[in-house]
């Protein structure tokens, strides 16, 4: 039994710690100097190793890009079989400290910085916390363990994101009898561009993201000279949510962050206060006398050649909102600048005469990640070009990211073009004004002691007489189908636009499964006609479930409550001539209660939340309900449409 220090506690933020539990690997633990010491933000898995041991070097260059600066490695997890805890904590400690030397670049001062070492078992129980508070790896000790309970607010409350673009044209010259010295030349040009970030004479104009608020503050001008590059970021001031500085030099992130936002607050990633840094150089001095310019010729001494290198730079960092603006630019943007450059210079250095990869940076959000991620996507290769899917399928088992969902695509990447006060703009998605993910804030279902599953991510209602097209009496299935197909163009399966009822029935006959004079026509189509369409239009897949009558439904809740889980579609359950789409169930297994969150297509009122949930268009159906009457008809028989997920990342 650890002796088990009471004083010390290790804070975990990230929902799901262990990312893989019958898999034996190692795993970083991610922390910022923003939160107390020992703050477990995040967790991602080593994926490249050296014979036993991780490859440090390649591990240390990805999570480099990957991590945003105001994140860093506070120690590491280490999943194996039961035996001596306290001797893998020592792996793990030192296998943490050897990858943050070489993260912080030589000079670090790590030595006195804590480390955490944690084990967890295949056979699972707690996971043990050790923490190493120097150097000696011999020296740690177990402590306790908290978990936060809002991790979202934690992280989002105290901070906000600093973003910089950056593009770049680099002229190379070189002798035409001499192309290798155009790497040379390369190497001195962008050395010269690293210096010019801490020039003196550089300028960083800082300004809110946002520009549509009238609270949103003046640009404030901050120059080269006046930057901190020498104080560590652990031994600047922070200052609080009160201080009101006015002097440039004081100010601190707080300034650009708004003090209210339209109704109640959201902590996240994409609603977070955002800050543009720009970078200006000052390519002329002051003089006290006015001269005239003076331009001068050097002519080359023998032929040369031009090369352009053109790229452009786009860093994210994470900063607590009481960092001072200038810390925030020498400790965070420029030192992320330069690592970008550096990570493009090496990646364009090897075909420099030839073919230059396209490189482009995205920001990610995904889902189980407290913060962003940013990855570099080469463009020469298409997004289902294979090298590029390889490229993913690492990132989602680095972040432990299901891979039967393109959650890292481009089109998922944060475009900040499109959020202007926290909240994503639809413009990129043809001026669609439908209702979003209806069911969210709907009264509970009343089954007492049920475990309620959903379907994961977001939709859009789709129902009778939209787009001025009267479809009452016969088109909810269509409707149905719509909602659907919606799901898969939100979570980014497809590009493909939602299908007009005409161009429904369009497919069912290229496929032949209609006549032509199916076109057009007010039929019905059910759950069979359903699954064609989406097979031919999206390449999905899908299982039919039969159920003879209403009074069967409940018998299939743990495979339905299996499906929102596994697969997390939207379903669309038929009886007779009538459809309906399935967004969730309520199951009590022991005592058989169960509800259906059901979204119905034969409303034909406007598009007004609270009238659709209010009149039950939206809302949990009980299998029995108090008077005993089912929503479902015993004496019909129903079909179940489940749409698979396709196996893509």
């Amino acid at each position: 039994m650890e002796n088990v220090n009471e004083s010390t506690s290790v804070r975990v933020l990230c929902p799901k710690l262990v990312l893989c539990k019958n898999e034996a690997g190692l795993q970083w633990l991610i922390g910022s100097p923003f939160f107390p010491p020992l703050t477990v933000v995040s967790t991602v898995r080593c994926i490249h190793n050296d014979s036993s041991s991780p490859d440090y070097r390649r591990e240390s260059e990805e999570l480099r890009t990957l991590l945003l600066k105001g994140f860093e490695v506070i120690g590491a997890l280490i999943v194996a079989n039961s035996g001596d805890g306290k001797s893998a904590a020592g792996e793990a400690i030192a296998a943490a400290r050897r990858l943050r030397k070489l993260l912080s670049g030589e000079g670090g001062k790590l030595d006195s910085q804590q480390v955490i070492g944690a084990v967890a078992d295949f056979s699972g129980g707690d996971i043990q916390f050790f923490v190493s508070k120097s150097a000696s790896l011999t020296s740690f000790e177990a402590v306790n363990v908290l978990y936060e309970d809002h991790p979202e607010k934690y992280v989002w409350e105290r901070g906000c994101l600093l973003r910089c673009e950056l593009p770049f044209k680099l002229p190379i010259y070189y002798p035409v009898n001499m192309p290798n010295d155009s790497e040379k030349m390369f190497r001195r040009a962008t050395e010269a561009v690293i210096a010019k970030f801490k020039d003196p004479k550089a300028v960083y104009m800082v300004e809110a993201l946002s520009k549509t608020s009238a609270e949103v503050p003046q640009p404030v001008i901050l120059r080269g000279v006046d930057l901190d590059f020498d104080t560590d970021l652990s031994n600047v001031k922070i200052f609080g949510e009160s201080s009101q500085e006015s002097d440039a030099d004081l100010l601190s992130c707080s300034h650009f962050c708004l003090d209210s936002k339209k109704g109640a607050p959201v902590y996240s990633a994409e609603h977070a206060d955002r800050i543009q840094v720009s970078v200006l150089l000052n390519s002329s001095d002051k003089s006290e006398k006015s001269t005239a310019p003076v331009a001068q010729y050097f002519p080359a001494l023998e032929e040369a050649r031009i090369l352009v290198v053109d790229f452009k730079l786009e860093v994210l960092c994470y900063a607590v909102k009481g960092l001072p603006l200038r810390h925030a630019v020498s400790k965070l943007m420029i030192p992320g600048l330069i690592d970008q450059f550096n990570l493009v210079k090496n990646t364009v250095l090897p075909n420099l005469l030839a073919q230059h990869p396209q490189l482009h940076p995205y920001h990610f959000s995904p889902p189980g990640v407290l913060h962003p991620i940013t990855v570099i996507y080469e463009l020469n290769y298409g997004e289902t070009e294979m090298k590029q899917v390889e490229v993913r399928k690492s990132l989602h088992l680095r972040l432990g990211l299901p891979f039967d969902r393109p959650l890292l695509r481009i089109a998922n990447a944060l475009d900040f073009s499109t959020l202007r006060d926290g909240v994503r703009s639809d413009a990129t998605r043809k001026g669609s004004t439908l209702l979003k993910d209806v069911h969210i804030g709907i009264p509970s279902s009343g089954v007492s002691g049920g475990s309620v599953s959903l379907l994961q991510g977001s939709y859009e209602y789709y129902h009778y007489l939209q787009d001025a097209f009267n479809d009452s009496g016969w088109g909810c299935a269509y409707r149905s189908l719509q909602t659907i197909i919606s799901w898969f163009r939100l979570q980014h399966y497809t590009s493909v636009e939602v299908p007009s009822h005409r161009e429904i029935q369009q497919s069912l006959v290229e496929i032949g499964d209609k006549d032509p004079s199916f076109i057009g026509s007010r039929e019905w189509i059910g759950a069979i006609e359903l699954s064609f369409v989406l097979d031919k239009l999206l390449g999905v897949s899908c299982k039919v479930m039969n159920v003879r009558s209403g009074a069967e439904l409940p018998e299939k809740c743990r495979e339905l409550a299996l499906h929102f889980e596994t697969q997390g579609t939207p379903i669309m359950i038929g009886g007779g001539v009538l459809a309906y789409t399935l967004l969730g169930v309520d199951y009590n297994e022991a005592s058989g209660d169960c509800a259906f969150l059901i979204l119905d297509p034969h409303y034909t009122g406007s598009d007004e939340h609270k009238k659709i949930v209010s009149g039950g268009w939206c809302g949990w159906k009980k299998a029995v309900d108090s008077k005993g009457k089912s929503f479902f008809l015993h004496d019909k028989f129903y079909n179940l449409l489940l749409p698979q997920r396709p196996n893509m990342v």
